[in-house]
């Protein structure tokens, strides 16, 4: 099974529209995760319509039409692993340790909002991963999106896949 991982996409804000290297991922995986800020309807609706499954949840940035039909918190079950999805996990400082508390029944967190990549694994607690953003490198040196790959419940692959920009 193929995840794809994005966030922050922040069109049309940032993009006028997401990278073909990542419309191609959305093709190819499994399911499409997305961690928030989307900004525009348009956007949801794109990809609910290309990715045989999109789970997705607001962000900061994204106003009432997007939080009536996105959670805060989205919750999905992946190849026998548990998934939780959230935009925002606060301060680098002691992120593992309050990840493991708030999810402890959780064996993947995916969350966005700073716009830079993260893969740890807290202690007793979830791997945490954030695929930066896709449309807005910010500080990063490239725009980014990541891809899980998961087989004998488990996972396989973490990749941070980087984009000209």
């Amino acid at each position: 099974m193929r995840l794809l991982l994005i966030s922050d996409t922040h069109i049309p804000k940032r993009a006028k529209d997401l990278p073909a290297r990542v419309w191609a991922e959305v093709g190819a995986a499994d399911a499409v995760i997305h961690a928030g800020d989307w900004v525009d309807v348009a956007m949801l609706d794109a990809l609910a319509a290309r990715a045989r499954q999109l789970i997705g949840v607001y962000g900061n940035n994204d106003g009432p039409a997007l939080r009536r039909r996105l959670p805060e918190v989205a919750y999905a079950e992946f190849g026998g692993l548990r998934f939780a999805v959230v935009h925002e996990t606060g301060p680098t400082r002691g992120r593992e340790e309050r990840c493991a508390a708030r999810f402890p029944n959780v064996d993947v967190l995916v969350f966005g909002h700073s716009h830079i990549p993260w893969d740890s694994t807290a202690p007793n607690g979830p791997r945490l991963l954030n695929p930066g953003s896709p449309t807005d490198r910010r500080r990063e040196p490239h725009p980014t999106y990541m891809t899980v790959d998961l087989a004998d419940r488990g996972i396989t692959a973490v990749t941070l896949h980087p984009l000209p920009g």
